[in-house]
């Protein structure tokens, strides 16, 4: 069986988004001639995406029993589009139809019943489970890489468990099923009045279930910035059985068993539904963009911004480089995006303020830009619109640029402000000696996706031509002298990415060991199999 959360829509099995979405072959060469000067002469030769044809899966090596079969699948489309993430390692090696993991089917249980029916066959059967929501991990979380101690491997995906059961209005509060995707959830809460108003850049194919399971960050880039912030209280499956925890606004009883699960990233049991804290849907707006010549001042405004008390909903920061990447500057300046939004209230003060913070660090405002009412013409024009844009649609620029032979990933990390210009300068350093000794040339920028009042989130992308073959080895030079440079320097190995396979050595020295080895002991109690998605945050038993 094959289901789908959008209907009449299928998702890609490689690459961002549905079937038929995308940059078209025109629209990368302009990409290629837009950012050619930067890189050295571009060929724009655009590769093509694997075909379902192409590919030579391994044959299954279990097969579902009878009371799995009725609604799971080992055909080849369904286990191809569960074997990969949406990483650049994933788009390469999906270029080259490289398919090593798939899983050896695919289960879509539609409610815990079904769910449970899995999970206790997988552990008798010691068959490795790998919960799936919308397939957009960056990090390897959802790739069924399990090593050789598995008879198998079967794919979770929860896309049948999507309902909004019950809805709290006055409480602001829902309870939802974790197979939602971003969309449908917006969508049935959108007639009474209440937004989740959680929007990481994977929202159109990120699931709530994945949200929890990886500490997501969404939309607020100054206050709810986590998916934990929302989370009252859920419901996880494990394979020693189910366990619920208690819907409350605020508890003090002790170590919050939420806390386990949140970020667990499905190595404990599965998060089958959640009550999420709500809110009112935004009816004013009021946003701006700024430019700054120096970086360093750009900063300073957004640590300003951040400790103001202000809570703007958007505070984006991009160096100069970043903006031509993004293609909304030429590299001449930096520039910070301040938006605000309310259900209650005009926010003409509260941008009034923030734009006072940024020309007090010589910032230079598009006063054209400033929308205090709801729906204003220019609320989302400019360089503020042009930036958001890019933002949605960056899943479909991650894979033009691949399919252009280019290597383009990001990493993220978050640090104090006071030893901000250290690290930055170090993390850049480090970095862009790397891309030239692997690459020759090439783009390194940040931005801030995110600004606390003790520290700012920095997002770093890497832009650079690749050499057919060996786009892979790129890769991995630069990614480890990035994340070596994070640790060195006082960073985290991830702020909203999560750890997956990809972060997991970094991951295990950044931990503290007693934490470690209490993170193993709950998995012994919850999984003692050891079945639940192998090789995330801790080893399995051996």
């Amino acid at each position: 069986m094959n289901a789908d959360g959008a209907p009449g829509r299928r998702r890609k099995f490689w690459g961002w988004g549905y079937e038929g979405d995308g940059l078209g072959e025109d629209e990368i060469r302009a990409l290629a001639v837009r950012i050619g000067p930067q890189l050295g002469t571009l060929e724009p030769r655009v590769a093509s995406p694997p075909r379902l044809e192409e590919l030579r899966l391994r044959p299954p090596r279990v097969r579902p029993p009878a009371g799995l079969a009725p609604f799971s699948s080992d055909a080849a489309r369904d286990r191809a589009e569960h074997a990969l993430g949406k990483s650049y390692r994933d788009l390469v090696r999906g270029l080259r139809r490289e398919y090593a993991h798939p899983p050896d089917f695919v289960a879509y249980p539609g409610n815990e019943e079904e769910l449970a029916a899995v999970l206790d066959w997988a552990t008798g059967a010691r068959v490795a489970v790998v919960p799936y929501g919308g397939g957009s991990s960056v990090v390897g979380g959802i790739e069924p890489d399990v090593g050789d101690g598995y008879s198998g491997a079967v794919s979770v995906d929860l896309r049948r468990m999507s309902r909004v059961l019950e809805v709290d209005r006055a409480s602001r509060a829902a309870l939802i099923e974790a197979g939602i995707l971003g969309p449908a959830l917006e969508d049935r809460l959108r007639p009474h009045g209440l937004t989740l108003r959680h929007f990481p850049q994977s929202f159109e194919l990120s699931s709530l279930g994945g949200w929890i399971a990886t500490r997501s960050g969404g939309h607020y880039a100054t206050l709810f910035t986590h998916i934990d912030e929302f989370v009252e209280g859920l419901r996880v499956l494990t394979p020693r059985g189910a366990l619920e925890t208690r819907r409350l606004p605020g508890d003090g009883a002790g170590v919050s068993p939420d806390r386990l699960f949140i970020g667990s990233e499905g190595i404990l049991g599965v998060i089958t539904r959640a009550w999420m804290r709500l809110q009112d849907r935004p009816r004013f707006r009021a946003s701006a963009s700024v430019t700054f010549a120096s970086f360093v001042e750009a900063a300073e405004a957004a640590r300003e911004l951040a400790q103001s008390g202000l809570w703007p909903a958007n505070c984006r920061l991009l160096d100069p480089t970043e903006t031509v990447v993004a293609g909304v500057g030429d590299g001449s300046r930096s520039l910070l995006i301040v938006g605000f939004e309310s259900a209650d209230h005009p926010l003409d003060p509260w941008l009034a303020r923030a734009i006072e913070i940024c020309r007090g660090h010589r910032g230079t405002v598009a006063a054209e830009e400033a929308a205090g009412a709801p729906d204003r013409p220019g609320a989302r024009a400019g360089a503020a619109g042009r930036w958001r844009e890019v933002f949605i649609r960056g899943g479909h620029l991650h894979d033009a640029m691949v399919r252009l032979g280019l290597v383009n990933e990001t990493f993220e990390t978050a640090v104090t402000w006071d030893r901000f210009p250290e690290f930055h300068a170090g993390v850049l350093e480090a970095t862009r000696r790397a891309v030239e000794q692997v690459c020759g040339r090439g783009l390194v920028s940040c931005r801030f996706a995110y600004v606390y009042p003790d520290g700012p989130a920095p997002y770093y992308t890497v832009v650079a031509p690749g050499r057919p073959g060996s786009e892979l080895e790129q890769w991995a030079a630069i990614k480890e002298a990035a994340s070596e440079a994070l640790l060195r320097l006082g960073g985290t190995i991830t702020h909203h990415h999560a750890v997956g396979r990809d972060h997991r050595p970094w991951y295990d020295r950044q931990r503290p060991a007693p934490f470690a080895e209490a993170l193993r002991a709950a998995k012994r109690a919850l999984d003692p199999a050891g079945v639940m998605n192998p090789g995330v945050l801790v080893d399995p038993p051996s």
